[in-house]
């Protein structure tokens, strides 16, 4: 006989689609619906998906005939269900011609909503219910139910709530659905009350919808789980009315790595779907969101990077390799030597340890100005501080340029030159070219002979973001010699302005040597 128990499975429903759609501002195209849906059944492998409610417009019933037709194709259609009303005919109508297999009736699970909405008696609503899950079922719909606004309805009236859930319990309801339709459960409110609807209903599927006012959505996933619950309601990117819903990426990984559960989901497709739902959206996700963020497998002081180079000792089982993702060690000014080293070798460079040591300063200088130092401007740094000869005849003690539309840009430089202080202000058809007049304003009644200036290349990183460094290379000619100098900042222009004050030292280096 095997020992070997079976773990116990825990099916997610995603909702995006439908309660994600009721976050301020988002509205989905049929296109857009067609595209999410197929990702999340298929790709992401979720169980099931609420895609619409019934009755809204003409463009979400495109979208559900669409969605239903593709799932239909690949044998998923039982997987895609659509809310409907307690309006008899109207809703289930308006699902069967979307080509709709499953209705996610919404009824009232609050006697204050059935009273105050709908002015009806529990034995009203019930008999409404009774004729709307009849005629779904003669359409050959299967028919699940949401008690709406269930937390608030179980604690103001239990009799309420036990009194529906008697009245509809013989209809062939094939799962209850609970929300917490306004967050307002702790975990163990949640607990206490699933519990006891499993106690006095034990025959009955039960689904619980959690809502994320208090911040407590996954927590109160976790003690619906706890209390027996085996299906979940959840969306992607935490999408949803007010501070929205349980968060898809949250609920998998917590119920997976803290409560030993299995569920059928591809993690490596998360982060993969969390971007098509953002950018399908428009609302984009904080850099610290658990799981998905851009920022949560960065590890950006130089002491955590020092721990995982030698023995991984800032590693968790939540690992990025498990959602398709990398390890990023940020540079900055809080970098340390690991952080560097972690950094080349995924680049697969080698420097000596001097040279690593030169490369740190400049990376730390930099960071004292720019929040962040991405792999991708490594390179830049590095070929500048191995290009470079310190040299200090001259030195930029401030730069001001001012640009504008249609104007000349102006430029006030101050230097430091041979241990005196100059200043200058020049213009020009742009911000280097206000610089360099200033600066031949300062250097001209020294007899410095400016080289002219033949090529000029900007690199920026690919994928580069705004924030990205960028590298100037200024190829000068002074008599029929050419050479070249690199500058890098954040800022282009000051990049220009960097790579000719190289060029200027350079220079008179040069003069004093032969002087």
């Amino acid at each position: 006989m095997s020992t070997e128990q079976t773990v116990r499975h825990i099916s997610l429903l995603d909702t995006t689609l439908r309660d994600g759609e009721q976050t301020q501002g988002v509205s989905f195209s049929a296109n857009e619906k067609v595209n999410i849906a197929r990702s999340l059944l298929q790709s992401l492998k979720v169980d099931r998906i609420e895609v619409a409610s019934a009755c809204v417009s003409d463009g979400e019933k495109e979208a559900v005939l669409r969605i239903t037709q593709w799932a239909a194709s690949e044998g998923l259609d039982d997987r895609v269900e659509v809310l409907g009303f307690v309006d008899h005919k109207r809703s289930v109508d308006w699902v069967k011609s979307a080509g709709g297999k499953v209705i996610n009736l919404l009824a009232k699970g609050s006697e204050k909503h059935c009273r105050e909405q709908l002015g009806k008696t529990l034995e009203g609503h019930i008999e409404g219910i009774r004729d709307t899950v009849a005629y779904a079922h003669e359409q050959g719909l299967v028919v699940n139910m949401y008690l709406e606004d269930w937390s608030n309805g179980y604690q103001d009236s239990k009799d309420y709530v036990f009194g529906l859930m008697k009245g509809t319990s013989d209809m062939g309801i094939n799962h209850y659905l609970l929300p917490d339709t306004l967050g307002v459960m702790s975990p163990l409110e949640v607990h206490d009350a699933l519990t006891e609807m499993m106690v006095k209903f034990p025959d009955q599927h039960f689904d619980f919808h959690p809502h994320n006012d208090y911040g407590l959505a996954t927590a109160n996933v976790m003690a619906a789980v706890n209390a027996g619950i085996n299906s979940i309601h959840c969306t992607v990117n935490c999408l949803g009315e007010r501070a929205g819903n349980a968060s898809l990426a949250e609920v998998a990984v917590v119920l997976k790595d803290k409560l030993g559960l299995q569920l059928s989901i591809d993690e490596t497709r998360i982060a993969v779907v969390s971007r098509m739902v953002e950018n399908f959206s428009g609302k984009w996700i904080a850099a610290n969101t658990p799981v998905v963020g851009a920022d949560v497998f960065t590890q950006t002081a130089g002491i955590h990077a020092d721990g995982d180079l030698k023995g991984n000792l800032y590693v968790t089982r939540l690992s990025p390799e498990r959602f398709a993702r990398k390890r990023v060690y940020a540079l900055g000014k809080m970098s340390g030597k690991a952080s560097l080293i972690n950094n080349l070798e995924e680049l697969g460079i080698s420097l000596s340890k001097e040279d690593q040591a030169k490369v740190l300063k400049r990376v730390v200088e930099l960071g004292d100005s720019k929040q962040s130092i991405s792999s991708e401007d490594l390179p830049f740094i590095i070929a500048d501080v191995m290009e470079s000869k310190e040299y200090h005849h001259i030195s930029l003690l401030n730069c001001y340029i001012n640009s504008g539309l249609n104007v000349d840009s102006t430029a006030s430089v101050r230097v430091e030159l041979e241990g005196e202080e100059a200043q200058a202000s020049g213009s020009g058809n742009g911000g280097f070219a206000a610089f360099f007049d200033a600066i031949e304003k300062i250097l001209g009644p020294r007899e410095f002979e400016m080289p002219a200036l033949v090529d000029y290349e900007v690199h920026i990183p690919r994928g580069g973001k705004t924030s990205a460094l960028t590298e100037c290379i200024i190829s000068w000619e002074i008599g029929e010699q050419e050479f070249k100098t690199r500058g890098v900042d954040s800022n282009q222009v000051l990049a220009a302005v960097k790579a000719t004050m190289r060029m200027i030292n350079l220079r008179m280096h040069s003069a004093n040597q032969l002087g």
